[in-house]
């Protein structure tokens, strides 16, 4: 069964509680909200609001940031969310890669080996705590609060396929010199070696491109040039969803007879096609 959740961050009350509510309506698996301190909401206030007018979605952070914040914080987040949600939290948890979050902290953003052992170490102890190992109140609702790693370090990858319930890949490669925006790794290879690296641990893919149109060759071949791609390649990956909603299902059969993957994220954007496409 093909799942899809959704990212997206609030604009102001109303209209969260609405996407909320709406997003549970439609069928989507999970509501998630980014991470990046200094520019976007609270991930745990933002799902915790949420909570209050859902029953069903589940909820957590896409991702939160291990760089800047401590296992204890974390896990105490958490295990609040999942206690005022009834036991539908999810814990998003990603190394960080924006050198302007290091820097709202004091610190400089570490070279990528030391990232990569600074976020097991916050991740297993996050872990930890949220099994009872140092966390005595608030406990959380389930038994084990299910682990989503976001990203795609090689070695990351091999921890998350032992340690992890659900692998966020993003498609995204080397982060460029403004901090924010990356190259794109969209390629059927990168999604092959991912995909590998990933073992048994089921895939979730961020969908960054999400259009129902009758004309998927020039929407593709649009896709293909902002991400230096071929119009060929763009209608292989799983990173990139164009056509109508029949061609949208059967190239989710192809994705998943391929790799495996069946789950899938989308922003905000996407939210009626995808909405149209689960009814």
């Amino acid at each position: 069964m093909t799942t899809f959740s959704l990212q997206a961050r609030p604009t102001d009350a109303a209209d969260w509680l609405d996407l909320a509510r709406r997003a549970e309506a439609a069928g989507f698996h999970a509501l998630y909200t980014a991470d990046h301190p200094g520019t976007s909401a609270s991930p745990f206030v933002a799902v915790a609001a949420a909570a209050a007018v859902t029953s069903t979605i589940r909820l957590g952070s896409y991702v939160v940031n291990a760089g800047v914040r401590e296992p204890i914080l974390i896990a105490q987040d958490v295990a609040t969310l999942d206690l005022i949600s009834g036991g539908r939290a999810v814990l998003g948890i990603g190394a960080g890669h924006t050198p302007a979050e290091w820097a709202a902290v004091g610190r400089e953003r570490p070279g990528v080996a030391e990232r990569v052992d600074h976020f097991i170490r916050v991740a297993e102890a996050t872990q930890r705590l949220l099994a009872g190992d140092g966390l005595t109140w608030p406990r959380p609702v389930q038994d084990h609060v299910p682990l989503l790693f976001g990203g795609g370090n090689t070695r990351l990858l091999r921890w998350a396929a032992e340690h992890a319930d659900l692998i966020g890949l993003s498609g995204l490669g080397r982060t460029l010199a403004d901090g924010h925006e990356h190259t794109a790794r969209f390629r059927v290879e990168d999604v092959d070696r991912q995909v590998e690296l990933a073992g048994a641990t089921p895939v979730e893919v961020l969908a960054h491109y999400f259009e129902v149109t009758d004309d998927a060759e020039a929407t593709y071949a649009t896709w293909a040039l902002e991400t230096e791609m071929s119009a060929a390649e763009a209608a292989l990956t799983p990173y990139m969803m164009a056509g109508t909603l029949g061609e949208i299902r059967a190239k989710l059969d192809r994705i998943e007879a391929r790799w495996g993957i069946s789950r899938y994220a989308v922003r905000r954007p996407a939210f009626d096609g995808v909405a149209a496409l689960l009814g």
